[in-house]
C-alpha cells in the first residue's frame, strides 16, 4: 500500500458540513507526538487478538489513518468469530480477509468503507443506554449508492473520512443503542429488539471507547428491502410492483408512513384483490406517493423531528398533518405503529391505517374486471374504443363478463376481429343498462342491451333472460342469451356496476334469415322466401316482425294453393304473401299477447287484425284477403333478429292482393284441358273468379253471386278421350263442364271468439263427407247431374271419391273419380275453388232397358204375384165347399148323463 502523510486539500473544505450534521463535531489532531501515556484504538485492538480479522479488514480499506486522526471516536468492533460468520456470506469480505489480497479496486475500497463506517460514531458516548433509555446516536455512515460499475480513477489520498452527503441527503445514518437481560445491544430496532450484542468490556482510549460485538452490524439496506423484511408489511410488500421496488431503492431521502397489514382490511376484498393483480401499477403508484414525503430541501423526516406539529407534503395527495401527543403521535387520521425503521435512502414509520382521501382510489370497472381475470375480455372492448363503458364512474350497466379461461374454450378465432365493427356490436351486447340485481329477472323477459341497431333504426337490441328458481331457495339460476352464470355477481364498491360471469359469450341476434335457417321447422317457409327476391329486403328492412308458420302450414293451406304459390308463374303471389307475414314494427310476444292494439301494418302494405280469445289470450291473426274464415294462431317464440324478432304462427295468411282464381288453382292442379274445355264451353269467366256476362243464361239463373267449385281431371284423365271429338260437340261439351261445376253459396262467417276453426276442413271449397251430395251446373237439366262424395276405407288413409247421384248399371260405375287434391279459391264471393280429380266425369245417360226394364220388370212381377196370391185363395176356398159330410152308424149317441 502507498503510505499518504496528508490530508488533501479538497477533502477539507466538507469537514465544517460534516461537524454540522453529525451533532458532535469530527475533528482532527494534528500528527500526534508518541508518548509512553498514548494508547489509541487501533492500540487496543491491538492488545487484543479477538479482532485481528478486524485490523486486517481496516488496512485492506485503508482505514488506518482515518482512526488516527480521529480525536474522539466510539467504535463497535465485530470478534473475529463475529467476522468470520459474516464473511461466510458475504463475498466482499471473504476477499479482504484473504492473505494474498492484492489491491482492490476503488469501488470496493467504498463499500467496505461504508460498512465499517458504520460500526464508528465520531465522539465517545458520553455513557451507556439502560433499558428505560435506550439511545439513537449518528454512525459516521453517509450511506451512498454503491451500484455504479467500479471507476478507473486513481482513489484519493487518505485518510479517507466520511463524506456527509449521500442518500441520507447530508444526515447520517443512524444505529440504536439499548439494554435488556443486563446486556448491551447495538443496532437494535424501535422497540428494543435484535442487534448485536456487545460481549466484549469497553476499552478506554485516548481518542475514543471501543466495545466488542458478537456480530458485524448490518447496514440498514434499501427501503424496498426493508420493507421485504418488515413482518407486519407483508401486504405491502406482496402488491409492490418492479417499478416500485425500483423507486424505493433508488429514490433517495424518502419518508414513508406506510400502513400495517391489518390496515388494508379497511378496503373492499375486491379492492384488495385488484391491488394484487398485475394491472394496477398505477394506483399503487399514487397509493405509495400518498403515504411518501420527499422534501425539496433532501432532509429525511425522524420521528424525533416530530416534537410539534408539523404538515408534510406527500408526493401526491394532500399534505400529512403531523400531531405529536405525549403517548404518541398522529399522522392525519392514523398513529404511528412503529418509528424510525432505518433504511439506506430514507427512513420508515408504520401506521395503522391507510392515509388515502376519500374516493381517492377510483376503482373503475374496467379495474375490477382486470382483477377478476377478465383481462381478455378488457382488451377486446379497448380494440374497439369502448373503453369508457368501462371506466366511466357515471355510468351504471350490468356487465355480462367472459373470464379468460371461458375465452379460451370458447376460441379467439370464433370471436370477430379485432377492432371491428362487429366485435363492437359484439362486445355492447354483452352491457345492458342500470344496475340488475338477480331479483330483477324474471322468466322470459327481454330487457334491452347497450347494443343500438341499425336495423331497430336506432333502438336498442334486446335479450332474453331465463330464470329457473329452486323451490325453497332464494337463489335463482338464471341464463343471458343461453348462457348461465357462473358463480355469484359482483358488486363492486363506489360504481354503478354489477358483474355477472358467463359460461360463454353472448351473441348479438344475427339477421332473420340467418336466425330462422336452423329451425328446421321452417324450412318450407324459408325456401319460399329464398327462391324469391326478398331476401335482402328482408334482412334491411329495419324494425319488423317475421311470422313464421311451420312446414305443416302449406298442407293446411291446400295442395293446389301451395302448388301455385310455389310455382315459378307465381313469384308476385308469393312474395305478397312472405310480405303480409312481416309486420312493421317490433313486436315481441308479451305485446301481441297483452297488447292493445287490434291491427298491424304489413310489409305488404294491407294490414292483419288481431283478436284474443280465451282465459289464455290465445291470439288469432286474420289476414286481409284470403277465403272467408282464415285465420292463423300466434305461437310466441321471440327469436330476435338484428332486425327486430321473429314469432311462429300456425298457417299461412293470404292478402287480399292475391288473387285465388279458379283458373289458378287450374294451372296448380296440371289440369291445362280442363281449362281449355271450359274457355270452349264459354265458362271462362269462372277461370278469372267473375261473375257471368250480363244478359247469360247463367245470369239470367241468378248465379252471380256465388262462389264456383270446380271438379278438375287432371290431364293424364284425358289420355283416353278424343279431344277432337269432344271439342266439335259444342252441347256435349257444355253438359260435361256443367257436370263438373258446382255452385258453392257463402258460409256464414264464425266468431273470433270461438277460437281457432278447423283449418284442414276450412281449406276445402266444399266440405267432402261421406255421402255428402252436390247440385251441378248440369242438374238443371238431367236427373243424374248432382254429384255424391263416397269416403271409402281401406289403406292407411281413406280414399274420397266422387260420383254422379243415381248413375248405375256399367255405365254408372264408370262415373266415379278420385280426389287427388283441392284448393280453395278467394275471388268470387270468397268460396268455392277446385277438387282435382283423376277421370272426367261424362253425364250419366241410362239405356231404355236400364232406365225402364227394372220399373216394368218390377211391375209384371208384381201382377204376376198378386195374381198367384188370388188363384190359391180361391182354390183353398172352393176345396172346402165342395166336401162330402159323414155320419156315425147308429146315429149320433146320448150324450153323458141324458137318459
Amino acid at each position: 500500500m502507498r503510505p499518504w502523510s496528508c490530508i488533501p486539500v479538497g477533502l477539507l473544505a466538507f469537514l465544517p458540513v460534516t461537524a454540522a450534521a453529525a451533532q458532535l463535531p469530527l475533528t482532527l489532531t494534528p500528527e500526534p507526538i508518541p508518548t509512553i501515556e498514548s494508547f489509541t484504538i487501533l492500540d487496543a485492538l491491538n492488545n487484543d487478538s479477538d479482532y485481528r480479522s478486524l485490523i486486517k479488514l481496516l488496512q485492506v480499506s485503508k482505514l488506518i489513518p482515518t482512526l488516527n486522526k480521529l480525536n474522539e471516536a466510539t467504535l463497535f468492533a465485530p470478534t473475529n468469530d463475529a467476522i468470520s460468520r459474516h464473511a461466510a456470506s458475504n463475498s466482499l469480505w471473504q476477499h479482504a480477509l484473504r492473505e494474498d489480497t492484492a489491491e482492490l479496486h476503488d469501488n470496493l475500497h467504498l463499500r467496505l468503507r461504508q460498512q465499517l463506517f458504520y460500526h464508528l460514531l465520531n465522539y465517545t458516548l458520553p455513557h451507556l443506554p439502560t433499558e428505560q433509555t435506550p439511545q439513537q446516536h449518528n454512525t459516521s455512515l453517509y450511506p451512498r449508492d454503491t451500484t455504479e460499475p467500479p471507476t478507473r480513477e486513481p482513489p484519493p489520498n487518505p485518510p479517507w473520512m466520511p463524506i456527509p452527503n449521500g442518500t441520507l441527503g447530508t444526515d447520517p445514518q443512524r444505529l440504536r443503542l439499548s439494554a435488556r437481560d443486563s446486556t448491551l445491544w447495538a443496532g437494535v430496532d424501535s422497540f428494543g429488539n435484535g442487534g448485536a450484542k456487545i460481549v466484549k468490556d469497553s476499552v478506554n482510549t485516548s481518542n475514543g471507547l471501543l466495545l466488542g460485538l458478537d456480530e458485524v452490524l448490518e447496514m440498514p439496506p434499501d427501503l424496498a428491502t426493508v420493507i421485504s423484511r418488515h413482518p407486519g408489511l407483508t401486504y405491502f410488500h406482496k402488491i409492490l410492483t418492479p417499478e416500485l421496488t425500483n423507486f424505493l431503492n433508488h429514490t433517495p431521502t424518502l419518508t414513508l408512513f406506510l400502513p400495517v397489514d391489518d390496515a388494508w382490511n379497511a378496503l373492499d376484498p375486491l379492492e384488495r384483490l385488484y391491488l394484487e393483480s398485475e394491472f394496477a401499477s398505477d394506483d399503487l403508484t399514487r397509493i405509495l406517493n400518498m403515504h411518501a414525503v420527499l422534501l425539496e430541501d433532501r432532509t429525511v423526516k425522524w420521528s424525533d423531528s416530530f416534537e410539534s406539529q408539523v404538515e408534510l407534503p406527500t408526493i401526491d395527495g394532500p399534505a400529512l398533518k403531523i400531531v405529536p401527543t405525549d403517548s404518541k403521535i398522529k399522522v392525519s387520521d392514523a398513529e404511528i405503529v412503529e418509528r424510525d425503521i432505518y433504511a439506506s435512502n430514507g427512513v420508515l414509520h408504520t401506521v395503522n391505517s391507510l392515509l388515502l382521501p376519500p374516493d381517492a382510489l377510483q376503482l373503475t370497472p374496467e379495474k375490477y374486471l382486470l382483477a377478476l381475470n377478465c383481462t381478455e375480455f378488457v382488451s377486446l372492448i379497448h380494440s374497439v374504443d369502448l373503453g369508457h363503458m368501462i371506466n366511466d364512474m357515471e355510468a351504471t350497466y350490468t356487465i355480462l363478463a367472459p373470464r379468460d379461461d371461458v375465452i379460451k374454450i370458447f376460441g379467439r378465432d370464433e370471436l370477430p376481429h379485432r377492432g371491428s365493427e362487429e366485435l363492437k356490436r359484439f362486445l355492447q351486447y354483452h352491457f345492458i343498462p342500470g344496475k340488475w340485481s338477480p331479483k330483477k329477472f324474471e322468466n322470459g323477459m327481454l330487457v334491452e342491451t347497450a347494443l343500438e341497431e341499425a336495423g331497430l333504426a336506432g333502438g336498442r337490441q334486446v335479450m332474453n333472460v331465463e330464470v329457473d328458481e329452486k323451490k325453497g331457495s332464494q337463489a335463482k339460476a338464471i341464463r343471458f342469451a343461453g348462457a348461465g352464470v357462473m358463480g355469484e355477481q359482483v358488486e363492486p364498491n363506489n360504481t354503478n356496476t354489477v358483474i355477472y360471469f358467463i359460461s360463454h359469450p353472448v351473441t348479438p341476434p344475427a339477421d332473420v334469415l340467418e336466425t330462422a335457417l336452423p329451425n328446421l321447422e321452417f324450412s318450407s317457409f324459408i325456401a319460399a322466401i329464398f327462391s324469391t327476391n326478398l331476401g335482402e329486403e328482408l334482412k334491411t328492412t329495419p324494425k319488423t316482425t317475421l311470422l313464421l308458420p311451420p312446414n305443416g302450414a302449406f298442407k293446411r293451406l291446400g295442395l293446389l294453393v301451395s302448388n301455385h304459390l310455389l310455382s315459378s308463374s307465381a313469384k308476385a303471389d308469393l312474395e305478397r304473401v312472405i310480405r303480409h307475414h312481416t309486420l312493421l314494427g317490433v313486436d315481441y310476444a308479451n305485446a301481441l299477447v297483452n297488447g292493445s292494439t287490434r291491427t298491424f301494418r304489413t310489409l305488404e302494405g294491407s294490414d292483419v287484425a288481431v283478436d284474443r280469445v280465451g282465459a289464455n289470450r290465445t291470439v288469432i291473426f286474420t289476414p286481409s284477403g284470403g277465403w272467408e274464415d282464415m285465420q292463423s294462431g300466434l305461437v310466441p317464440k321471440n327469436m330476435l333478429t338484428e332486425t327486430g324478432v321473429i314469432h311462429q304462427v300456425t298457417d299461412i295468411m293470404i292478402p287480399r292482393s292475391v288473387q285465388l282464381t279458379v283458373g289458378k288453382l287450374v294451372r296448380a292442379a296440371k289440369g291445362t284441358t280442363m281449362s281449355t274445355m271450359l274457355v270452349k264451353a264459354g265458362f271462362e269467366w269462372v277461370l278469372n273468379g267473375t261473375a257471368p256476362p250480363e244478359g247469360s243464361k247463367w245470369d239470367e239463373m241468378g248465379l252471380g253471386g256465388s262462389g264456383w267449385t270446380l271438379l278438375c281431371p287432371t290431364d293424364d284423365a284425358f289420355n283416353s278421350i278424343n279431344l277432337t271429338a269432344l271439342y266439335s260437340d259444342e252441347e256435349r261439351l257444355k253438359d260435361i263442364v256443367a257436370q263438373h261445376l258446382i255452385p258453392t253459396p257463402t258460409n256464414p262467417t264464425s266468431s273470433p271468439a270461438a277460437g281457432i276453426i278447423d283449418t284442414f276442413v276450412n281449406n276445402r271449397p266444399l266440405p267432402l263427407d261421406d255421402s255428402a251430395s252436390y247440385t251441378t251446373l248440369h242438374s238443371s237439366s238431367s236427373a243424374y247431374g248432382d254429384i255424391i262424395i263416397r269416403v271409402l276405407d281401406g289403406g292407411k288413409e281413406p280414399a274420397t271419391v266422387v260420383g254422379i247421384k243415381g248413375a248405375r248399371g256399367k255405365d254408372g260405375e264408370q262415373e266415379w273419380a278420385r280426389v287427388v287434391a283441392w284448393g280453395r279459391s278467394t275471388t268470387g264471393s270468397g268460396t268455392g275453388g277446385v277438387v282435382a280429380i283423376d277421370r272426367l266425369l261424362l253425364p250419366y245417360a241410362p239405356s231404355w232397358y236400364v232406365e225402364y226394364g227394372a220399373p216394368v220388370g218390377v211391375g209384371v212381377g208384381g201382377v204376376i204375384l198378386i195374381g198367384l196370391f188370388f188363384f190359391g185363395v180361391r182354390w183353398v176356398w172352393r176345396r172346402d165347399t165342395t166336401e162330402a159330410t159323414y155320419e156315425p152308424i147308429g146315429g149320433f149317441g146320448p150324450d153323458d148323463g141324458e137318459e
